[in-house]
């Protein structure tokens, strides 16, 4: 069955479809970067998504429904049917990083179809609340301080293997351990590299107690912990808080309750812009 008779002329689906043809394919390369078997093509994925979230629809499983029993669904993705893990993978994964680009593109196209002008356009926020486990946060702050009492510890912890070797003025005469300059430079791959310089060391003197203790508390602890420190700021961005649950999710202070309590809970900061036609 033909669904192109079945499409009205001026639908937001053919305007969508019109705006991510557009698209630089050049978008899309970082993402597939080639290999594996066939995909479905990046461009008919993001032409779903977009109109998906036009139709205020967002959940996965629900625009797969969508592209299955929607005539304009349908029609956008060409008869496909990607299934739900298939499109939260691809939104979630791969164009992750270049979603903002789309959308950019996309409101480019249609402010030069003139379907938007933005000359008065009017932005307004409000605060969801997540379903996240609300004693799941990590804090920003206390990830910072906790990483800077890590490093500090290692940096002490190094200077005391460098200190007792010149004391018993072996051959090794603390350059490694220069290379890690202050506290607060020391990055886990640093860390990694001056651990496996002293696992080396240990291994030429099996005998030597303070060094193997050493090596096993940076080994078993500060390295791990470093790693988690830096990965969690990785998450956090420019935010003050996340849900381990829901790393999306930032802690916030909700609207007050009928008896005026006005809890701290994960939630998203959702904007919504309208033009004034």
């Amino acid at each position: 069955m033909d669904l192109e008779e079945d499409i009205p002329a001026n639908h937001l689906v053919r305007v969508v479809n019109a705006a991510v043809n557009r698209l630089d394919d050049a978008i899309f390369d970082a993402a597939y970067p080639g290999g594996g078997r066939d995909s479905y093509h990046p461009k008919m994925l993001t032409k779903v998504i977009i109109y998906a979230y036009t139709q205020r629809i967002y959940s996965s499983r629900q625009i797969a429904k969508a592209v299955r029993e929607n005539i304009m669904f349908m029609w956008i993705a060409g008869r496909q049917r990607p299934d739900f893990r298939t499109i939260n993978r691809f939104r979630s994964e791969r164009m992750k990083t270049v979603l903002e680009a789309v959308f950019t593109a996309v409101l480019q196209f249609l402010a030069e179809e003139n379907y938007v002008q933005l000359e008065h356009y009017f932005v307004d926020e409000t605060k969801i609340e997540a379903n996240a486990n609300r004693f799941s946060f990590v804090w920003g702050k206390a990830v910072v301080k906790q990483k800077a009492k890590l490093q500090e510890k290692a940096q002490t912890l190094f200077a005391a293997i460098e200190a007792a070797e010149k004391q018993e003025e072996g051959t090794h005469s603390g350059q490694d351990l220069l290379e890690l300059g202050g506290s607060s430079s020391i990055t886990s791959e640093k860390l990694e590299q001056a651990v496996k310089q002293l696992e080396k060391r240990l291994q030429e003197e099996p005998k030597d107690k303070p060094l193997k203790k050493a090596v096993c508390t940076l080994r078993k602890d500060l390295l791990p912990r470093l790693q988690k420190y830096e990965t969690q700021e990785e998450i956090l961005g420019t935010r003050n808080s996340y849900s381990k649950t829901d790393h999306d999710a930032t802690f916030m202070r909700m609207k007050e309750d009928h008896i005026r309590n006005g809890q701290l809970k994960p939630g998203y900061n959702v904007q919504t812009g309208t033009e004034r036609s």
